[in-house]
């Protein structure tokens, strides 16, 4: 408990050490996401969000989302979440199948997801949930019953990912050791492709690569932040980005509450380059139905660069990945197309000025 209390005590610090940052903006989104912050009681979420209204400037009608796995909400947690101003709740069901959750190590059980999601759209108009393909055995057709579940519930906005294999995880090892099936890329491809179909048809946009929502319920935290705007983020391995340079905290949460409690911010913070910010503008930009700006390049990054990114992109152009549409608002942009999508990060990294 102390060190819970601790914990929570350097958050409160760190946002009153930080309020000079936001001080001549208005903030729109707030995001409790990361680690466990459903695990919060009540009144622990609530002192967050008035220490956040006292010292910030916060608009009328900010998105205030809470993530949150199907094992931390309960019928009655969720009741209470809908009272406080927390208004969209993003939620890890990852599938409604047994043997996926089990494969994938989950803590919650299928009946579990369906149970909490079916309270949660009781109490909340916007919740999101996230939902995995590419998982080796999985067939398509239950692919489509996963995604037929999640319509038949009526969820206005999916975040859907390919299962990844990373170092060092049990997945790794039984993978290397045979146990499991590699990864198949041909499979997560078709099942990519099924969702951005079985989506379509149920009226989604499809706004960002791994993000599918019914309008009005796209993520306003996530477009911020794909299109290059400001954020904050307060506690431990939180990263930040005031449009020049980038800052992250320290991941270890003994250091992290020491710092605080000697009125420090245990951050380190990175100056960016012009050719950095341009990357990360192609990068998160070609992911969005937006798209990249090129009136946007040439104000922010200069003329050469505009031209640089034309040619660079001129070969995807003719292979039908990439398209040049205009805009009435952006100008003319750079978009990926629907054959391109599921290569998106790999075409964005050859835009990239080395």
């Amino acid at each position: 408990m102390k060190r819970k209390d601790d914990m929570l005590a350097a958050i409160h610090k760190e946002l009153l050490l930080r309020k000079e940052e936001a001080e001549h903006d208005t903030i729109k989104t707030i995001y409790f996401g990361g680690g466990t912050p459903s695990l919060l009681t009540l009144e622990e979420l609530q002192s967050l969000m008035d220490t956040i209204y006292q010292h910030y400037d916060v608009t009328e009608l900010p998105e205030i989302s809470l993530e949150a796995n199907p094992d931390d909400l309960s019928m009655q947690t969720i009741k209470q979440l809908s009272n406080t101003k927390i208004n969209r709740l993003s939620i890890g069901i990852q599938s409604f199948f047994e043997e996926e959750l089990q494969f994938m190590n989950r803590a919650h059980t299928a009946k579990e997801s369906k149970e909490c999601l079916s309270a949660a759209l009781e109490s909340f108009d916007n919740v999101t949930i996230d939902l995995i393909f590419g998982i080796p055995n999985m067939s398509n057709k239950k692919w489509q019953e996963n995604l037929k579940t999640a319509f038949d519930f009526g969820v206005p906005h999916i975040s859907s990912y390919a299962l990844t294999v990373e170092e060092k995880t049990a997945l790794y090892h039984f993978i290397k050791k045979g146990k499991i099936p590699p990864l198949d890329e041909n499979i997560a491809l078709d099942q990519f492709n099924m969702l951005i179909e079985e989506t379509e048809n149920q009226g989604f946009a499809h706004y960002e690569i791994s993000n599918f929502g019914k309008p009005p319920y796209f993520s306003k935290h996530n477009i911020s932040y794909w299109l290059g705007e400001k954020y904050i983020g307060i506690g431990p391995s939180s990263h930040s980005f005031n449009g020049f340079e980038r800052s992250w905290n320290i991941a270890n949460n003994a250091k992290y509450i020491k710092a605080l409690l000697q009125n420090e911010l245990p951050c380190e913070m990175e100056e960016l380059s012009v050719k950095n910010r341009f990357n990360e503008y192609v990068m998160t930009g070609l992911r969005t139905i937006w798209g990249v700006s090129f009136d946007k390049i040439e104000h922010d990054f200069g003329v050469d660069y505009m031209h640089q990114l034309k040619r660079n992109a001129q070969p995807f152009i003719e292979k039908g990945l990439l398209d040049i549409k205009a805009d009435s608002i952006l100008g003319s942009t750079l978009t990926i197309t629907k054959k391109g999508k599921f290569l998106a990060d790999g075409i964005a990294s050859d835009l990239f000025m080395i």
